[in-house]
This record gives structure tokens, sequence and C-alpha cells, in this order.
């Protein structure tokens, strides 16, 4: 029996512009990319894929918030700290803010290891390390 997540489907306000940014980073993780059609996108791996759909222009007068109802964040697995850092730098040479700077990479706490981070519409995703890697030091900020 299959148990876990099937898909995520988030609206966002601009496609092309989500789709770029969520395209390497999923792409990064190992998502492959699974669907195309006019509005929308989607990447998979394994039995679970996560879709972009173009919100409608009637839908976009009031912006996404993480602290309204709704969605709060989505974290990923990453392979490793390295694997943080690799992308908290990549993120850094795109411009996009890293959240809780001053903390990172340890604002979840002494043993979680992980950036934060926004998508194009503000959504905070999180990218963090395997716990069992945590008393390790492999050359964190």
């Amino acid at each position: 029996m299959l148990s876990g997540l099937h898909h995520i489907e988030l609206y966002v306000s601009d496609l092309k512009k989500s789709s770029k940014f969520w395209g390497w980073f999923l792409e990064e993780l190992g998502y492959s990319k699974y669907q195309e059609w006019d509005s929308g996108q989607s990447w998979k791996i394994d039995d679970t894929y996560i879709v972009l759909v173009q919100a409608e222009e009637r839908f976009q007068d009031v912006s996404y918030h993480r602290c309204r109802v709704g969605i709060n964040h989505m974290a990923f697995h990453a392979h490793s700290r390295t694997h943080v850092n690799e992308v908290t730098s990549r993120l850094k040479s795109m411009e996009v803010q890293i959240l809780y700077e001053d903390l990172h990479p340890f604002a979840g706490g002494d043993n979680h290891y992980a950036v934060y981070f926004e998508d194009p519409d503000r959504i905070k995703v999180e990218l963090v390390a395997p716990e069992e890697e945590t008393d390790k030091n492999d050359g964190n900020y």
C-alpha cells in the first residue's frame, strides 16, 4: 500500500517566473519535469509530484502570506549539509532573500541545519540536511 504525499499543487502569480525558480530547485533535488500545459507545469520524483498552475487574474487581488490560513512553508530533504551550503550559495547568486540570515544555517535550532528562503510569490521554502549529520562539521558558514 502506498503512503505519503501524492502531489502538491501551488497556484502562482507568474507561471513563467515561478517555473524557472522552482524548476532549478526541484531538479537540484532529483525531480524531473513531468507535465506541461499552457497554464501549468509539474515535476515528479518517485510517486510524488509538485504542480504549478497560473492563478487567474481575478484571484490575484490578495497576495499570498504564510501567516494567513493555508500553507506556511514547504520543507525538502537535502542530501547533506554541503548540499544545503551549495543551494544557499546558488540562492544568493540569484539574489533570493535568505530568511533568518542572522541565524543561518541553524535558524531551526542547534541541531537543525537548513536554509529558509522564499519563492517568487513569497511562499517559504526550507531545505534541511539529514538529521544523522547534525553532529558533523563539514564547513558550515
